[in-house]
C-alpha cells in the first residue's frame, strides 16, 4: 500500500475525499489497460489448448490479418485480434468475457458479435458433439445477426491455418494502444442499435 490510503474499512463509511483521491489513483491503472491486454496476448503464444494446428495467438493474429485484408475499420480489427481473449481465464464463457473487455471502445454492433460469436461459431461442429449446430437462431431477427454470421465465416473460422501468412503482434499493437485510449462509453463510438455490417467481399 502506497502512503495515501482511505479512511474507511467499510465502503460505506468513505467519505468524498476518500472517493476523489481513490479515482485519481485510478487513473494510472485504466491508462494501463492496453498494456495489461498486451501481455495476455503475448502469453497466447505458449498458453494454447492441445490439438490445433496453431497457438492461441496465432488464431488471433490470423483474425485480424483477415479482416484488415478485407477492408475492415479499427473496431472490426481490434475484435477479430481480441474476440478470443478469454480463452484463458474464462474457456466457458470466453466470448463474453472478451465482449465486456472491448465494450466501453468499440460500436455496439461490435461487441455484440464479439459477445455472440461463440453461438454462431458453433454452427460448423456442434452437430460432431450432440450439440445443435443452429443455436445460433435463437438470434434470428436481431439487427446483428448477419454481422456476427459473417464474422465467424470470414474471420473466427477461416483462422486456423498454420501456412497463412499473418501480420504480428508488434504490427496490431499501435491500434490497441489507439482504441483502449479512446474515451469510455462514447455515445459517439457506441452507436448503438447502428446496424454497418462487415465490409463487402472484394
Amino acid at each position: 500500500m502506497g502512503d495515501q490510503t482511505v479512511s474507511f474499512v467499510h465502503m460505506k463509511d468513505g467519505t468524498k475525499e476518500d472517493y476523489t483521491m481513490l479515482q485519481d489513483l485510478e487513473k494510472p491503472h485504466l491508462a494501463m489497460t492496453a498494456d495489461r491486454i498486451m501481455k495476455e496476448l503475448h502469453g497466447q503464444a505458449d498458453d494454447s489448448f492441445p490439438g490445433y494446428k496453431i497457438t492461441r495467438l496465432e488464431h488471433a493474429l490470423q483474425s485480424a490479418s483477415r479482416a484488415e485484408e478485407d477492408g475492415a475499420d479499427d473496431d472490426w480489427i481490434f475484435a477479430a485480434l481480441l474476440h478470443d481473449i478469454g480463452d484463458g481465464l474464462a474457456p466457458q464463457n470466453h466470448d463474453r468475457f472478451a465482449a465486456e473487455i472491448i465494450r466501453p471502445f468499440v460500436r455496439d454492433e461490435v461487441s455484440w458479435v464479439v459477445e455472440n460469436h461463440g453461438v454462431f461459431q458453433m454452427y460448423y461442429y456442434a452437430h460432431h458433439v450432440g450439440w445443435d449446430k443452429d443455436e445460433r437462431e435463437k438470434h434470428r431477427g436481431h439487427p446483428y445477426f448477419q454481422a456476427c454470421a459473417d464474422f465467424c465465416e470470414r474471420w473466427d473460422q477461416t483462422s486456423f491455418d498454420p501456412d497463412y501468412k499473418m501480420h504480428s503482434l508488434d504490427y496490431f499493437e499501435p491500434l490497441v494502444r489507439k482504441v483502449f485510449a479512446r474515451k469510455a462509453y462514447d455515445p459517439a463510438i457506441i452507436l448503438e442499435g447502428e446496424v454497418r455490417g462487415l465490409p463487402p467481399i472484394n
